[in-house]
């Protein structure tokens, strides 16, 4: 039951998967004397239509997908969506490091919000790919006359501030069907956001990403990484491959239905031959409609190839930016395809690194639906909505976001409206 007593506001994300829709509502109250409390009330799945790799590939199928997933979290909830934190994960998405430099506006030198706003937003003035526009651009950290390494120059005195950046940008197509699709579906959008940016801060810890960690989101036709070190996101990428790959591998190697091949993933599914014993078989039905038995220990050796191909492939993500086998806090899988039965064993022998399975973290729920894998996605969404809300993590009030040093995100104004 929801507490009417204190002063609350719903915060919506909407993940906009390969193969699903995942929609989580949150509750953001205060109670007299101030203190913020954020509480899952409702979450729901269904399964997307009209959606290829992450990105729209037809707009009516993908507006029947979301408005079916928000028709059964407003019955769920018994109230009305109006707005929502909106995921995407595509793999039309390509990030770059910029540089921004300005000098100090008051004659004394102290280094006020203003300026580190103007500093970031001189970053920005670089061109982006072809197509493309900014989705996010998030600050690592600030030189001050040549004083490297400042988290938040405000208040120090120097008269020449730098900025190092990271933008993301997004393919402009996709990012404008993503906004029809979802205004047609009825809300509003209140921002949209790199999926895998707000799953790193909901399975992760302040120390981990101070340490260096990389969190691989598994999806079902993609897979997207993100490394921090120092508390800095310092690398973004997504894969076009998850877990419908193992799926497909399956149908192929055993000669059966993609649907039967995907059951046999979810109940048997295990990625490491050495925990199956091989006199263990099933019965399946193959494609010639005839019943056979078929060995787990093979299953398990379809599985495996396809998994340490992804986790491979994670690890020349690593290699590019020089931190294979040397992040501390190690890895942290989550996603739907992080739910393969063997896969922390075999991520430490691929990646050289401690592996974990990221859960949602610190975050209070009514429903255990959102302490699923598959929900890490929509919960962050959630909790990057209530921190930019309810904790100045926005553009018009930097100083906030930058001390308390989860993330800062700024974003161009008037962008992706559709008249």
């Amino acid at each position: 039951m929801i507490n009417r007593k204190r002063k609350s506001e719903l915060i919506t994300g909407i993940d906009i998967g390969s193969t699903s829709i995942r929609v989580v509502v949150g509750e953001c109250s205060s109670d007299t004397k101030g203190n913020q409390e954020l509480q899952i009330i409702g979450a729901v799945e269904v399964p997307a239509t009209g959606i290829y790799r992450g990105a729209i590939s037809s707009i009516e199928e993908a507006i029947s997908s979301v408005s079916h997933a928000l028709e059964q979290i407003q019955k769920l909830i018994g109230l009305h969506i109006e707005h929502s934190w909106v995921g995407i994960g595509g793999v039309d998405m390509k990030s770059q490091e910029s540089r921004g430099v300005i000098s100090v506006s008051k004659t004394d030198g102290e280094i006020s919000s203003d300026d580190m706003l103007r500093v970031i937003e001189s970053a920005q003035i670089v061109a982006p790919p072809l197509n493309y526009e900014v989705m996010h651009v998030i600050p690592r950290n600030f030189v001050v006359d040549g004083q490297s390494g400042i988290k938040d120059p405000v208040g120090m005195t120097g008269m020449r501030l730098e900025v190092n950046t990271q933008i993301i940008h997004g393919l402009s197509s996709q990012l404008k069907n993503v906004n029809r699709t979802i205004y047609r579906a009825g809300i509003n959008i209140d921002d949209v956001v790199l999926t895998i940016v707000a799953v790193g801060e909901v399975v992760t810890t302040k120390r981990q990403r101070d340490l260096g960690v990389v969190v691989a989101s598994i999806g079902g036709s993609t897979t997207s990484i993100i490394v921090y070190e120092e508390g800095d996101i310092m690398h973004t990428s997504i894969l076009p491959i998850g877990s419908e790959h193992i799926t497909h591998d399956l149908s192929l190697g055993l000669r059966i239905s993609i649907d039967m091949a995907e059951k046999i993933k979810v109940k048997y599914g295990n990625c490491n031959p050495k925990l199956i014993n091989k006199r263990d078989k099933i019965t399946i039905t193959n494609s010639s409609g005839e019943s056979e038995d078929v060995s787990l220990y093979l299953v398990s050796q379809i599985i495996n190839a396809r998994v340490v191909e992804i986790l491979e492939k994670i690890d020349s993500e690593l290699h590019s930016i020089g931190r294979s086998g040397l992040l501390p806090a190690g890895a942290i899988l989550t996603g739907g395809g992080a739910n393969i039965k063997g896969l922390v064993d075999i991520g430490r022998g691929t990646l050289r690194l401690p592996v974990s399975i990221g859960y949602p973290i610190d975050v209070v729920s009514i429903t255990p639906k959102s302490n699923e894998l598959t929900f890490a996605g929509a919960v962050g969404l959630v909790k990057w909505g209530s921190n930019v809300n309810y904790k100045s993590y926005s553009r018009k009030s930097i100083v906030s976001g930058v001390t308390n040093k989860i993330w800062l995100i700024f974003r161009k104004v008037g962008k992706w409206l559709i008249p």
